[in-house]
């Protein structure tokens, strides 16, 4: 997996090795989470590629070590906790939107093509591509390594015991190795240096990129996805095991402190993600030494077989994140959250348009304005208690309609508000009573002062004034 989200963020194949040993060895040191696994993530695929895209390869240290430090001072001031409270339809469609923009792009290394460069562009340039394919002997042959790879990572893991064993990811990419080895295909294989030599530290130009505006968009977008996707695993990781509980704010700190490593190595930046955190509680883990061994067995296999992943196919760990990317999107949630929460199912499903459309950092923007949009308007509920509105009327009645407002009285609300008060009979005083609300905002108060001018005649008061026929009073 850090193999092919380095490939698939477009930076040498060992700075993915870089970062999940990294992850290991200091993060998986550091208090926080017992059993959770740092390295590099398939959510954080897409925002990698495009900074490196913008960026240069050599700036994308610097991102990755500014967003560290800012997570290093939000963790400080304790607001690891407050990460839980993002509404789950803007997680869950930031998921659904990566996996769409990352199964968009590896379609094309599935082939053995180059991607023409965002989601839309993606998307636009698939029927070209099925069509190049078709009279490609190359593309042909490297489609199947990457469709027998998806086969198997679907297939394996029914066997349960073999895959107690051996992780279907594994046994995928060996095979394909295999099969390409044996067949001698010819299909692009991983290209590899040494550790040492993708090590790339930033320098002080690249430094001088972060007064850009996009560059601190891009860290803050690293820093907040990041933090939210590590704390949302700790927390789901958490209900997997009974060992010590996630300190939040600890755990931030510990991924703010991995990142700034990683940001000076000039490597990719780190996540923890639930499917290598499952992985190591399901495979028996009970102590924190399981976390930590992640990053030295990469770091021994890394700088002991480094021919070992030159032998890999592009197509295999294409197939590896498509099948990731299409393990990100929530289906199976989407039908019942649409039946309890259609709100929460409209923000899922307009963030993850957003991100293929734009990019990741303003569709979750996009996501969250929209998330909240939803709770102020479902928790602004106001309805009014009208009693006298059937006795009787005329000019000698002397006896005013009673309204009460009950719940909170918002701008969100205010059209329907005053649409039921004018609906009131003009002939008829009005006693408004507003001891009901919870809360009243400005734009309400405001105009419900201009309605009760407007039904007051000339000269009449509006709070507690003379009675007077058609009149209101608050």
């Amino acid at each position: 997996m850090c193999v092919g989200v380095a490939v698939a963020s477009g930076v040498p194949a060992e700075l993915g090795l870089v970062t999940g040993i990294v992850g290991g060895l200091l993060t998986g040191l550091l208090p926080g989470s017992s059993l959770q696994v740092s390295g590099p993530a398939a959510g954080l695929t897409v925002l990698v590629y495009e900074a490196v895209h913008e960026y240069g390869a050599g700036t994308l240290g610097v991102l990755v070590l500014a967003a560290g430090v800012l997570q290093l001072v939000m963790g400080a001031l304790r607001l690891g906790r407050w990460f839980r409270a993002i509404s789950i339809g803007v997680v869950q469609g930031m998921l659904a939107g990566i996996g769409l923009v990352l199964i968009a792009g590896q379609v094309y290394a599935l082939v053995d093509a180059k991607a023409p460069g965002n989601g839309p562009a993606n998307l636009g340039g698939l029927p070209g591509l099925a069509a190049d394919t078709a009279g490609s002997d190359t593309g042909l042959a490297a489609l199947a390594v990457g469709v027998t790879t998806i086969g198997v990572l679907l297939l394996w893991p029914r066997w349960r015991r073999a895959a107690e064993v051996l992780p279907a990811p594994l046994v995928a990419v060996v095979l394909a190795t295999a099969a390409v080895g044996v067949l001698d295909l010819p299909v692009a294989r991983v290209e590899v240096e040494g550790l040492l030599e993708a090590v790339r530290p930033p320098g002080l130009a690249d430094i001088g990129r972060l007064a850009e505006i996009g560059a601190l968009g891009t860290v803050l977008a690293f820093a907040l996805i990041a933090s939210a996707e590590s704390l949302f695993s700790a927390a789901a990781v958490d209900r997997l095991h009974d060992g010590p509980r996630t300190q939040y704010d600890k755990e931030l700190m510990a991924q703010g402190a991995g990142n700034a490593a990683c940001g000076l190595l000039g490597a990719l930046p780190m996540t923890a993600v639930i499917v290598r955190s499952a992985t190591n509680v399901h495979a028996g883990a009970r102590t924190k030494a399981s976390r930590v061994l992640h990053g030295v067995w990469l770091l021994v296999f890394a700088a002991a077989f480094p021919a070992a992943l030159g032998v890999v196919p592009v197509a295999a760990l294409a197939g590896v994140l498509i099948h990731a990317g299409w393990k990100l999107m929530p289906l199976r949630e989407l039908r019942p959250l649409w039946r309890e929460h259609r709100g929460e199912a409209v923000v899922l499903a307009a963030t993850a348009v957003a991100i293929v459309a734009t990019n990741m950092f303003e569709g979750v923007l996009l996501g969250l304005l929209m998330a909240v949009a939803k709770s102020a308007w479902e928790t602004s509920h106001v309805h009014l208690e009208i009693v006298g509105v059937e006795g009787p009327a005329g000019p000698g009645c002397r006896r005013p309609i009673r309204v009460r407002a009950v719940g909170h009285a918002t701008f969100l609300r205010l059209p329907k508000l005053l649409d039921q008060l004018e609906a009131l009979p003009r002939d008829r005083e009005v006693e408004l009573d507003l001891s009901g609300l919870r809360h009243l905002d400005h734009a309400c108060a405001a105009a419900l002062g201009s309605w009760a001018e407007q039904r007051c005649p000339a000269g009449a008061g509006s709070a507690g004034g003379e009675r007077s026929s058609g009149g209101a009073h608050l």
